[in-house]
């Protein structure tokens, strides 16, 4: 937590902005910017002439929220809770969040014992839709469990669907999340999510921009999602219809820069298009943790290839498997005529014939040779590139 003496320009100061400003107001970000936390505090509190870039209306908005501001109740409040208020230039302050330029959070209020800059450097944001199906559920536990055993922090924002199902997968197997909340983080939203969130703040971390108190409208919710999509190396979405909001936290997400991830759905289902046309674009098609990883990950994190089922005909010297390949499937051949169909000579014929009985794929029927029942089962299996 910052210590800074001036109560304008240091933690009080930021303190004081973050009860005033909306999260991501950009205008108060060139003011900081520009003029530092000192004064901007100074001239909200003095009520004088508006600062640059706002109407007159607007800036006496603010300098009536100045008027009702307590940072030292504010901060009294929150400690007593055991929530901290983290500042750009605090060791804890996660570096990446200054991609956001002068739409960054003023501070984070930040509930639990990790380190949140730590834990950014190796996170992941998992997010979609609130009215999710159980297949969305079921990919979403299972990428976060399978991510938070190859110990990376898995990011959601709280919500109902696929942000809980996210969270307790990472909890379920003891790993590490972080619930990027839109309202006061003392205040868990939605409330039949409290139980979760609470136990987030015990195993893990709850963060947000609103101070202690405060409540989400949909416009912080959609602010939000960039905090999600900057604190994280990269976002995976599964299931978002067009409109979902979890989009706003990938489109955030590829202008700054970092991956952007979806997992496929079937077509029919409304519920899947929006990640469908994420992946039209530049969006990167992943079905499971260890392919997040492959992208997000160090270099040689590398997902296992996919393949189909090994056969136990896959396992035959290329020479009998010509052989088997040339008999006929309804009826007993001489071997003048599987040899043919072979390409090879009848003698060489012969001697794989008797290989391929000895296990169990051919069997003799006078002058000629079939296909035994097995082989018939194993020839019809025809595995192909996955």
């Amino acid at each position: 937590m910052s210590a800074g003496a001036d109560p304008d320009g240091g933690l009080l100061g930021r303190v004081f902005l973050a009860r005033v400003l909306e999260p991501g107001d950009e205008a108060g970000g060139r003011w900081l910017r520009q003029f530092g936390v000192g004064e901007v505090v100074r001239r909200l509190r003095d009520g004088g002439p508006a600062l640059p870039g706002v109407s007159g209306k607007r800036w006496g908005g603010l300098v009536a929220r100045a008027g009702r501001a307590e940072p030292e109740r504010d901060l009294e409040v929150a400690r007593a809770v055991g929530i901290r208020f983290v500042c750009p230039g605090d060791a804890e302050w996660p570096g990446q969040l200054d991609d956001l330029g002068d739409g960054r959070p003023t501070g984070l209020w930040v509930r639990g014992m990790p380190s949140l800059r730590m834990w950014a450097l190796r996170s992941v944001a998992v997010v979609g839709a609130r009215a999710c199906t159980e297949y969305g559920a079921h990919a979403a536990a299972s990428l976060a469990s399978g991510l938070a055993e190859r110990g990376w922090v898995v990011v959601s924002g709280g919500a109902y669907g696929i942000d809980g199902a996210a969270h307790r997968g990472a909890l379920a197997v003891g790993g590490a999340t972080v619930a990027v909340l839109a309202c006061g983080v003392d205040r868990p939203y939605p409330r039949g999510h409290t139980a979760l969130i609470n136990r987030i703040a015990e195993q893990g971390l709850v963060v947000g921009e609103l101070p202690p108190g405060d409540h989400p409208t949909p416009s912080r919710f959609i602010l939000r999602n960039r905090v999600i999509a900057a604190l994280t190396t990269g976002t995976v979405v599964v299931e978002a219809a067009c409109r979902s909001g979890s989009l706003v936290t990938a489109r955030a997400a590829q202008r700054l820069g970092r991956f952007t991830m979806g997992v496929p759905g079937p077509v029919t289902s409304a519920l899947s298009a929006g990640v469908h046309e994420l992946l039209r674009g530049e969006a990167v098609l992943v079905t499971d943790a260890a392919e997040v990883v492959e992208l997000v990950g160090d270099m040689g994190d590398l997902a296992p290839p996919r393949r189909g089922p090994v056969l136990p005909r896959d396992l035959l010297e290329p020479a009998a498997r010509t052989v088997l390949a040339a008999l006929p499937g309804d009826r007993a051949a001489p071997a003048e005529d599987i040899a043919a169909d072979a390409r090879t000579t009848r003698d060489e014929a012969i001697a794989r014939l008797y290989e391929l009985r000895a296990l169990g794929y051919v069997e003799r029927h006078g002058d000629g040779w079939k296909l035994t029942r097995q082989a018939m089962i194993s020839v019809r299996q025809r595995p192909g590139p996955c």
